[in-house]
């Protein structure tokens, strides 16, 4: 006859289960409301959600029966699904938010580690969402802790070329963002009904983008990419005043007229004092069938790009690389999963594996990070 599973052991399988969205364990969230074992081996778990309508409530459930099943002793598990008071939710906000002020941009404090990279174009129809897609999927397969604001808050795209599924769970002023393939994702098209338009003025949008930086709960991302609109406009500027260490990644095409715009998209950065970490070259030409190459678009205009803004900031800013037309990128774009995970030894998946792993090889940001030191003693 099997022992009876004690206290201690469910307990410990229990702190293995992490809730879905916020990835900590539920014990260290206080989700866990009561545990009664009976002398026949059942087990009976409460766990109390954020809020009722949790989306990912059968998930959790699934996730509980599993890991106390796996106790010795175990027969059977119920699961009891309850819901936290309005006292238990302030105290699981404080904890998350680590006692930091309500709306407070935790990228834009000194000592935040997080590289933010704003995804940045001249003009429309670069690819700049796709590029900035792939880039994290790719990045967060590398093993990194991979967020993406959708900032084009007119033309947001980003939630369907994740293929995100549910709206964000929203803990009464914190926003718990969508997680897919590994990636935290917060857009403005999960906030609106269907497909309408959003019709906002400069200080909205900047209101907009500072509740997606401070209002939701992140936690400790290595990598925060920003998906911005095209052109130089407020939302540009509306990041260089929230979150002055983030650095542009520019995306352009290869003919000349698009190289152009985005030089100009790129010298923002010398206003707003930003650094330039580099140029992505879209759509840089297309493989035919007996391996020749067509450039559609003409050919150089990342490199232009690359070398004329060098020269404007004075600091080298290198052609991180060139992606190739490949249905299978836009393929990806359509059915939510990004070709560096469908199709990573494709050409575009094989150029975009490249440029986040150029990203992903530099360390985490120290610029204003109090490093502890103190001056020798005399």
């Amino acid at each position: 006859m099997s022992a009876i599973p004690t206290q201690d052991a469910v307990q410990a399988a229990l702190a293995t289960v992490d809730d879905p969205e916020i990835r900590r364990p539920i014990t260290e969230l206080g989700m866990v409301d009561d545990v009664q074992i009976s002398d026949a081996g059942q087990v009976r778990v409460t766990v109390l959600l954020t809020i009722a309508g949790c989306p990912l409530k059968a998930t959790l459930t699934e996730r509980v029966t599993t890991a106390v099943s796996g106790v010795e002793g175990v027969t059977g598990v119920d699961v009891q699904l309850g819901v936290m008071s309005d006292d238990q939710r302030a105290s699981l906000k404080e904890q998350l938010r680590g006692g930091q002020a309500e709306r407070e941009v935790p990228f834009a404090k000194p000592g935040s580690l997080t590289r933010v990279y704003a995804v940045a174009s001249g003009k429309g129809g670069v690819g700049k969402s796709s590029v900035t897609v792939n880039l994290a999927a790719a990045l967060a397969q590398e093993g990194l802790k991979v967020g993406v604001v959708d900032a084009d808050i007119y033309g947001f795209s980003v939630p369907r070329m994740l293929g995100v599924e549910h709206r964000p769970t929203q803990v009464d002023d914190m926003i718990l963002p969508p997680i897919s393939h590994e990636v935290k994702v917060i857009s403005i098209g999960m906030f609106v009904p269907g497909n309408q338009p959003v019709v906002w003025r400069g200080p909205m949008l900047h209101r907009a983008l500072q509740q997606f930086l401070a209002d939701v709960f992140w936690g400790d991302l290595d990598v925060l990419l920003l998906d911005l609109p095209p052109g130089t406009g407020d939302i540009a500027i509306s990041v260089a005043q929230l979150i002055p260490g983030a650095e542009i990644l520019v995306v352009t095409t290869p003919q000349q007229a698009a190289a152009e715009v985005a030089e100009r998209a790129g010298a923002i950065a010398l206003q707003t004092k930003q650094r330039i970490v580099g140029v992505v070259e879209n759509m840089s030409w297309l493989e035919l069938p007996d391996g020749s190459r067509q450039e559609l678009f003409g050919s150089g205009g990342g490199r232009t790009v690359a070398e004329s803004l060098t020269r404007s900031v004075g600091a080298q800013v290198p052609l991180l690389g060139q992606v190739p037309l490949d249905t299978r990128l836009r393929e990806g774009g359509d059915n939510g999963t990004p070709v560096v995970l469908s199709d990573p030894d494709s050409a575009a998946g094989t150029a975009l594996r490249g440029i986040a792993r150029s990203l992903s090889s530099r360390s985490r940001g120290l610029a204003g990070r109090s490093l502890g030191l103190t001056p020798a003693g005399r």
